[in-house]
């Protein structure tokens, strides 16, 4: 860890049990559940609490075998906690609920529904801010949009094909239906529901050098990150309805960035102006994360930016290919990693 910089992160917990390597991690937003997902076809769902004296303990609590036939790439929950839908590269997206008995109490995880279309590997899946839409992405090239009906139905709105390549990643505004995705193709697609017709392309970002591997928006809706190959993490600033503009490119990162997450942060409760924390993680191994705030200048487009903690060899020599703030409140100092090695990790970012 760099001494000189403010903040630090320390190691909560180190949970294993994937048998290969682990791909995306989701926390759960109503409930204290962390899922990981894994190429070994499976789901982790751990647990955490609180023990006595104030430390964190995390505790396996279900293994889901998923059934699905290759890879699981993806996890998503639902906002409301109760369902998590699962992403695979054998071109299907799993939707799962825990069942209860007789007397009212959690059971087994099932497969409520099986949602198929896709030709060929799902890449990343991601439920609307109200849960009543799930998007889905594929090395087919396309964007799907489901919507969410009563007993685990879903319905295809459309299949979109704006991107020339594999599919990496779909990330919903927080509080509008509006979805981006971005592509091997190296560029990023923004889309919305035109009332009158289908779901289309409102915006292309165009920037990144090389395939854009992750999203996320800023807690305020304001902002887009992405992460990519070409090492940089990239800032869009909203100017319009669909304008968006790149203000800020993150650079520092020595190999692929794989992940980027968006954080509320801690400084937000003590910084009207703050925009947050952004943790970035890929090939180098290395977390980094930075805080970002609005300029007071009335003509500056640009948020202030600075890196606040770096953690060099995170998951020892392997590759991290997930990196997750979570977002319930109280919680706001933690964020998971997921590696090459199989491992889940859990981090608290405070001050050195």
């Amino acid at each position: 860890m760099d001494e000189d910089l403010p903040y630090t992160l320390s190691n909560v917990a180190q949970l294993g049990g994937h048998e290969d390597r682990a791909w995306h991690i989701a926390w759960n937003p109503a409930k204290s559940l962390l899922a990981s997902c894994s190429a070994d076809k499976s789901v982790k769902l751990f647990t955490y609490s609180h023990d006595g004296e104030g430390t964190l303990n995390f505790t396996l609590a279900a293994s889901i075998p998923t059934g699905h036939l290759k890879t699981v790439r993806s996890v998503a929950w639902s906002p409301s906690g109760r369902t998590l839908a699962t992403a695979s590269f054998d071109s299907n997206i799993g939707i799962w609920e825990q069942e209860l008995d007789d007397n009212g109490n959690p059971g087994e995880w099932e497969c409520a529904s099986l949602l198929e279309g896709h030709e060929t590997e799902c890449k990343s899946v991601a439920y609307s801010s109200t849960g009543t839409l799930l998007a889905s992405c594929s090395r087919d090239k396309t964007v799907w949009i489901w919507e969410v009906q009563p007993d685990s139905d879903f319905e295809c709105m459309g299949v979109l094909m704006e991107h020339t390549q594999d599919v990496k990643c779909v990330a919903w505004h927080p509080t509008e239906e509006i979805l981006a995705s971005g592509s091997y193709d190296d560029t990023i697609k923004l889309y919305v529901d035109d009332p009158q017709d289908d779901w289309f392309c409102c915006a292309t970002l165009t920037g990144h050098q090389s395939t854009v591997w992750s999203l996320s928006w800023s807690p305020n809706g304001k902002y887009l990150a992405s992460a990519s190959d070409d090492k940089t993490v990239r800032l869009w600033r909203r100017n319009g309805e669909y304008d968006f503009k790149c203000v800020l490119v993150l650079e520092g990162q020595e190999r692929s960035v794989y992940s980027v997450s968006w954080g509320v942060g801690k400084s937000s409760q003590e910084n009207d102006s703050s925009l947050g924390w952004i943790a970035s993680a890929g090939g180098d191994g290395v977390v980094r994360v930075w805080d970002l705030s609005e300029n007071p200048s009335s003509t500056a487009d640009v948020p202030l930016v600075k890196l606040i903690a770096r953690l060099p060899a995170a998951h020892g020599v392997f590759d991290i290919n997930s990196v997750v703030w979570c977002p319930r409140k109280g919680y706001e100092d933690l964020l998971a990693t997921s590696g090459d090695d199989g491992m889940v990790k859990v981090w608290r970012i405070q001050r050195t």
